[in-house]
């Protein structure tokens, strides 16, 4: 199955126009937790271009962004530069047990062998480590009218998501696993952020049903414009709120026995 997220224009698409969903939730989360100061270390599953680890910043004094794909690297130096990252997977996380205090995976666990995924999580997790999964829909609402939502429909009917791509995750599906880690707490989550009709543009030709079209022989050019011309109409100019619908779901590590390695 191909990556949908190596390709190039993926890569730029990520690093330059996505918008700032992930501080937003992480901020929520760790209110949630009730934390007081930093987690020491802390990894980022799934990075991509960095954005979702330069989000986790604040909340860790080191942090390292793990990425499958390598293009999606080329930016990380301009993003997050205080940050470390290495090329590597979900189902085999390229550090030592008992390591990391924090991991984050935001969206991406959908795209990995889950129950291999959360088991490596639980073996590099100290005793009392946190694994927060997060994710979040494409941004179809408007606040105040109907018109992103009905231009949203015909989009994925155009240009259908890629059904071979990706899994459904939850938290209650999370929860089913038989990993070494436990279930602490959930909650969904709606983000409002406002946007710029050309941000929005940018930002929809990042989704993977763009990159399926595009892997299909649609010039990405012909994508665009069609994107522009029907957006126009609906945004007639202006700055909307776009409404962000999500999920986060925080786990612990179930206590080990002494010198076990998860």
């Amino acid at each position: 199955m191909a990556n949908p997220f190596a390709a190039d224009t993926m890569a730029a698409g990520y690093a330059t126009a996505r918008p700032p969903v992930h501080p937003r939730i992480l901020e929520r989360v760790f209110d949630h937790l009730e934390r007081r100061r930093p987690f020491d270390r802390a990894v980022d599953l799934g990075c991509g271009a960095g954005i979702s680890t330069r989000a986790l910043l604040p909340f860790a004094n080191r942090c390292v962004g793990v990425e499958p794909a390598e293009s999606m690297l080329k930016w990380v130096a301009d993003i997050a530069p205080t940050a470390d990252f290495v090329v590597g997977r979900a189902e085999a996380i390229p550090v030592r047990d008992r390591s990391v205090d924090l991991i984050t995976a935001a969206g991406s666990l959908n795209y990995s062998d889950v129950g291999l995924a959360l088991r490596e999580a639980a073996r590099v997790l100290v005793d009392g480590g946190v694994l927060l999964v997060y994710d979040f829909s494409p941004g179809r609402h408007f606040t105040d009218n109907n018109r992103l939502d009905e231009w949203f429909t015909k989009f994925a009917v155009r240009y259908p998501p890629p059904a071979e791509e990706g899994r459904e995750l939850s938290p209650e599906i999370l929860a089913q696993f038989d990993s070494g880690l436990r279930m602490q707490s959930h909650e969904d989550v709606e983000i409002g952020i406002e946007l710029t009709p050309g941000f929005y543009l940018d930002y929809i030709l990042t989704e993977t049903n763009v990159a399926a079209a595009m892997r299909e022989g649609i010039p990405a050019e012909e994508i665009r414009s069609w994107c522009a011309e029907t957006l126009d109409p609906v945004w007639q100019g202006q700055n909307h709120e776009v409404v962000f619908r999500g999920y986060f779901a925080c786990l612990r590590t179930e206590p080990r026995p002494s010198g076990s390695g998860g």
